[in-house]
Formats: structure tokens, C-alpha cells, sequence
């Protein structure tokens, strides 16, 4: 299952997908002539996670999310994006399902004109996503496997910088 939305002229892309993320197709979706930036986050599944106290050896991950509010709550981020720097086009894709060891679960990638904007958005948005949007995770570990939160969603949301960058 699929579920995408784009606004504007193809400015903003969310999308929720259960197939493998491929960096350069979220990517192809921010390049713009006029954006001599473009910044990408990646966020893949690790080895190893702490619990209990002690190292354990990860074999997978798996995300769940209510997707209609995930979409919805990506977007009010791009917005929220566009409301503090100058950014040409955003795109996130989260993907929910099964995600190996080595595979990537997120990628955020934003264009601009200098790096600066896309380097901060693109920074704020990950920290953002993890801690507001609906999706959730559970770890498969040597020996069991737990709903792991994010240390992020028991925090209140942040706005962004008040100032827009020009």
C-alpha cells in the first residue's frame, strides 16, 4: 500500500509507502534550476539498540502509523517549513512495514538557493516528523522485540525560528 500527496505544483511531496525507499526518487522530486542546495536526511534501521540497560543485536524494525493523520501532520510541517526559510521544494517519505538492518525508514530532502535554509529545514523537519507525526515503531531484538517510542514524542512540538531567512 501507497498513500502520497502533493501540493502545490509539486512544491511539497509526503508520502507514506510499505515498499523500500529509494534516495534518488525523493531526490529527482526537489531538484529545482533554482536551488543551488539541496540537503537530504536519511534515517536507517542500525545493528545494535540499547535496552535494559545493555546492547542487544537488532534484526528488523516495524512502523505502523495512522497514515490519513501522518500525511496530514507532514504536511502542516512543509507549511510550517515554508513559513521560516526560503525553500524551493520539500519531500518526505516514511516508510511503514518491515525495514532491515541497513535499509532507510525516512528520507527528507529540501531544496533552496544556499544550503543554509535547506540545511536548517531539512534538520528541523526530521526532529519535527519524529516527534509529532503518528507513526510508530517496534524493534525486533536477539531475544524479544519491544514498542520502542521516541524520546522526541514526549516533548511538546517547537515551532520553528521566528525569522525567515531572505
Amino acid at each position: 500500500a501507497s498513500m502520497a500527496a502533493a501540493d502545490g505544483p509539486t512544491r511539497d511531496h509526503v508520502e507514506i509507502v510499505a515498499h523500500p525507499l529509494v534516495h534518488d526518487d525523493v531526490v529527482k522530486r526537489v531538484a529545482d534550476d533554482g536551488a543551488g542546495a539541496i540537503v537530504t536526511f536519511i534515517g536507517t534501521t542500525r545493528d545494535t539498540f540499547e535496552h535494559g540497560g545493555e546492547l542487544r543485536n537488532v534484526e528488523k524494525l516495524e512502523y505502523e502509523c495512522f497514515t490519513p493523520m501522518a500525511l496530514a501532520k507532514m504536511r502542516e510541517l512543509c507549511a510550517a517549513i515554508r513559513g521560516t526559510w526560503d525553500v524551493a521544494k520539500i519531500a518526505m517519505a516514511h516508510r511503514t512495514g518491515t525495514v532491515g538492518v541497513g535499509e532507510s525508514s525516512v528520507i527528507i530532502a529540501v531544496s533552496s538557493a544556499h544550503r543554509r535554509e535547506a540545511l536548517e529545514a531539512c534538520h528541523w523537519a526530521i526532529d519535527e516528523l519524529k516527534a509529532t507525526v503518528p507513526i510508530w515503531k517496534k524493534e525486533f531484538f536477539e531475544g524479544g522485540e519491544v514498542w520502542k517510542e521516541n524520546a522526541e514524542q514526549r516533548r511538546e512540538p517547537r515551532e520553528p525560528p521566528r525569522r525567515k531567512y531572505v
